[in-house]
């Protein structure tokens, strides 16, 4: 081979290692390439994949939220009025009824022992109906003018068939001999209308209004259908406006009687006046009842009333913080604390709430049976022992119900988090060791109740209004009812009959309950 040859053949050799080489460029920077949008996708996939763990973070966190708002609505639908403070008409399921109170054993009805009322006859009888014998029921002989006897009689009580009673009053008018002037008798201060309703028609009246919360609608036709009264409602709300006028020292009077008592009970609900919404609050002994209404519920309705800033002795309430900062002696309904119990035992099984609900139970029925006794205080080894099992099952509870974790501060936050949001028996936990010496004031001072079910009955009623009427028209309504409501109530509690009683306050002198 020449050297020409050679040379061709380096060069052919040399011009394929160059391909080849150039080749191998071409494959280097697809594989450069390749791995570069290996590492973009690669980097596209972390991303992907933090925000994927941030999404799923996220969702969990709302799943949380949910679950625990879950287990919100689920508690709460579980309440009713056996185990929280809702009364028994919010009930939306029928359920057996749970009772708190034990079976005593007795059968339903009268027990032995118990005096009964009967329909007796009376002495003076408006009419007497003689029912002769006119002949012999054996021979038929004529019989009517032998004397009679009259071995048995029976009465009928019924409405009088004359339903009212009109009284005319007429004057008389003389001429002087002397003097020849013309002298006229005046009419009563009673009597300024040519034709008039009595006091009795009015207090009859009132009552059904204000006594009975019939509308004055109703009032006005079922005077129109028993008596034949033709009554307008405006009629009836003047009657009502007097009394209310009648009434205003007698209020004064009862206010101050409360204020002096040594145990009240206090509690408030809400009803409407117009588009508003307002509170009824109660103060009231076992024989003595007063109504205010008010646009607020806290303290300054309270002082508004009047009442609370000036009584000293112990005030039985269902834990209202605007009852904490007056002077008296606080006593908590105990009642409210067996039904929020109820629910804990019942709900979310805890044990320590069935022992503190019978531990209650039992003190209840300790005092109960000292004062059968005649005792005024409990024993203090008795005591002692209370003490000493109501604070285990304190300590119990609080064991079973750790306080929670604080807040975290989110990334976003601008400022540190609140306090941590705590559970229904942790928050009853603390209500009953912060107020311990309120919870047990009936096991300490024996004239103070276990519960405080009298202020719960006496406004019953106003509910029973809400409902018929829906709400009050105006202020000055609301206002009247209250006054004469307490009035009612009150006369009630001491049995003072009440028609007879509004007979005489819409005359102008009504009858003084006993305030002392």
């Amino acid at each position: 081979m020449t050297k020409d040859d050679e040379l061709d053949q380096l060069r052919s050799d040399n011009q394929i290692l160059y391909e080849a080489l150039l080749r191998k460029d071409e494959e280097l920077e697809q594989s450069q390439q390749a791995n570069e949008d290996l590492r973009e996708g690669l980097k596209q996939a972390l991303i992907a994949i933090g925000s994927g763990q941030e999404r799923v973070k996220a969702l969990e966190g709302l799943i949380d939220s949910q679950q625990e708002r879950i287990h919100t609505l689920e508690r709460q639908q579980a309440k009713d009025s056996h185990n929280s403070s809702l009364p028994p008409s919010s009930d939306r399921f029928v359920r057996p009824p749970k009772s708190l109170r034990h079976k005593s054993g007795k059968k339903a009805g009268g027990q032995p022992g118990h005096r009964g009322h009967h329909l007796r006859q009376v002495e003076t009888p408006d009419e007497v109906l003689i029912h002769p014998v006119r002949c012999c029921d054996y021979c038929q002989q004529d019989l009517r003018p032998q004397p009679a006897d009259v071995p048995e009689r029976r009465q009928v009580i019924d409405l009088p068939a004359k339903r009212l009673w009109v009284t005319e009053h007429r004057v008389e008018e003389k001429q002087c001999p002397r003097c020849f002037h013309l002298t006229r008798a005046p009419f009563p201060a009673a009597v300024s209308a040519p034709a008039q309703y009595g006091t009795s028609i009015q207090a009859v009246a009132t009552y059904l209004v204000e006594g009975q919360a019939v509308p004055y609608a109703r009032a006005s036709q079922l005077l129109q259908e028993l008596l034949g009264v033709r009554l307008s409602a405006g009629s009836i709300a003047s009657f009502v406006k007097t009394c209310h006028q009648q009434l205003a020292e007698v209020e004064s009077s009862l206010k101050a009687a409360l204020v002096k008592a040594n145990v009240i009970h206090q509690d408030e609900t809400g009803l409407r006046v117009g588009t508003t919404g307002w509170w009824v609050h109660v103060c009231s002994t076992d024989r003595l009842t007063h109504y205010a209404a008010h646009p607020r519920r806290g303290r300054t309705a309270l002082d508004a009333i009047g009442i609370a800033p000036q009584f000293g002795g112990t005030s039985v309430h269902d834990g209202f913080l605007s009852y904490q900062g007056y002077g008296f002696t606080q006593a908590l309904c105990n009642v409210h604390h067996l039904r929020e119990l109820t629910f804990l035992e019942e709900e979310l099984k805890q044990l320590w709430a069935r022992k503190m609900k019978e531990l209650l139970l039992e003190m209840k029925a300790e005092v109960e049976q000292a004062k059968v006794l005649g005792q005024h205080e409990l024993d203090v080894l008795v005591l002692a022992r209370f003490l000493r099992r109501y604070d285990q099952i304190l300590a119990e509870g609080y064991q079973a119900n750790p306080p929670p974790p604080a807040p975290r501060k989110s990334e976003q936050a601008k400022r540190t988090p609140g306090r941590a949001k705590q559970s229904p028996a942790r928050n009853l936990l603390d209500r009953l060791s912060g107020g311990k010496w309120a919870v047990l004031r009936f096991l300490l001072d024996f004239a103070v109740p276990f519960d405080n079910n009298q202020a719960e009955r006496d406004l019953r009623m106003i509910k029973v209004q809400q409902k018929v009427s829906g709400c009050f028209r105006t202020e000055q309504g609301v206002a009247i009812f209250c006054r004469i409501r307490s009035y009612l109530s009150t006369l009630r509690k001491q049995g003072i009959e009440l028609f007879s009683a509004l007979n005489h306050t819409l005359s102008g002198h009504p009858v003084l309950p006993a305030f002392a």
